[in-house]
């Protein structure tokens, strides 16, 4: 008689890498190209710095450094790697996306799948939630997921309500059936298509391609409906947050620490208000990094485990919202 097979898979998040630009865009540096101040930009946002990819740098290359942090802080190796997914706006190139370059340059076994996917801001949770799916249906072992963004190549510089807003970045975690930290108790997506215009990079693809465009063309960078954007996230993470929490059987009394999206300090706040949370329970580094688009989970998880405010056995809510509009949430067990 054949011993069952049938218990449960619980996938963990083993570890978590991120990388940044070295090239640091202060505040008071967008003071002496367009029409802003340090004090406009804190106050309606709560950032004071941005880091940029220099002139000849590849976006791929900071998903590569992020994921060599994560797989050496995992218990595998990069042989053991069986899939990649890398979560992004902007790839490398619009073919193929960006999975291929980092798989590559990680030297990963040369015939393991990768693919790329795009969730907006929510991409890195997207990622969690299709690769915690793939390693309970036992078709993969351990996945590499990648959040990566490059949005300063498609912000228009001389716009003071979009260039102040973003940074560079990318952050990448293994996942894994294996270890007991990170354990993935429920994840969550949703989608709103009825949002899809409140964030755009219209200019690039196939309604209209790169070659019709030109520098002066506003339609090849991204754009934002700003009060839109602040309405529709608040209740969006609102809504993620308390359905993962749901399906777990816990509530947020539970919660230790909330990582959010960091688009916006006052979005933070208000979903702090929402919840009924104090801000001493969240993990806030916008100041810093700025919207890093799918980066910002993983930098912000990594910065509050580093830290040690972030410690073992600490349940963590994930929750984020992106372009689409997509959104969704995690729940980890630390």
């Amino acid at each position: 008689m054949t011993e069952s097979t049938d218990r449960e898979i619980i996938p963990n998040l083993l570890s978590i890498g991120a990388e940044v630009p070295e090239n640091v865009v202060t505040n008071e540096d967008l003071e002496k190209t367009v029409d802003t101040s340090d004090e406009w930009i804190t106050s309606r946002t709560g950032i004071k710095h941005r880091h940029v990819l220099g002139d000849e740098e590849t976006p791929s290359s900071l998903g590569v450094e992020a994921s060599r942090e994560a797989i050496d802080k995992s218990i595998v190796d990069a042989d053991d790697i069986d899939l990649v997914i890398v979560a992004t706006n902007i790839s490398d190139m619009p073919i193929p996306g960006s999975s291929p370059f980092i798989t590559n340059d990680l030297n990963l076994s040369s015939d393991i799948p990768f693919f790329d996917i795009k969730a907006g801001c929510s991409g890195f949770l997207y990622a969690m939630d299709v690769a915690a799916q793939m390693v309970k249906g036992g078709a993969y072992e351990e996945i590499l997921i990648v959040g990566l963004e490059a949005l300063s190549r498609v912000v228009n510089w001389e716009d003071r309500s979009t260039c102040v807003l973003f940074g560079d970045g990318a952050g990448a975690a293994v996942i894994s059936a294996r270890g007991e930290r990170g354990r993935i108790l429920s994840t969550s997506m949703y989608g709103d298509p009825s949002k899809a215009d409140l964030i755009t990079l219209e200019g690039g693809g196939t309604r209209l391609p790169p070659a019709k465009g030109d520098e002066e063309d506003g339609r090849y960078y991204i754009k934002m409906k700003g009060k839109g954007v602040f309405k529709s996230a608040v209740n969006m993470m609102k809504r993620s947050s308390l359905e993962v929490l749901e399906d777990a059987g816990l509530s947020l009394s539970d919660v230790d620490w909330i990582v959010p999206h960091q688009a916006n300090i006052r979005i933070i706040k208000q979903l702090a208000k929402t919840l009924s949370v104090g801000m001493d329970r969240i993990i806030v580094n916008v100041d810093e990094y700025a919207n890093t688009s799918t980066a910002t989970i993983p930098l912000a998880l990594k910065e509050g485990v580093e830290e040690g405010s972030i410690r073992s056995g600490d349940v963590v809510l994930l929750t984020a919202f992106g372009a689409g509009a997509a959104y969704g949430a995690t729940l980890l067990e630390w």
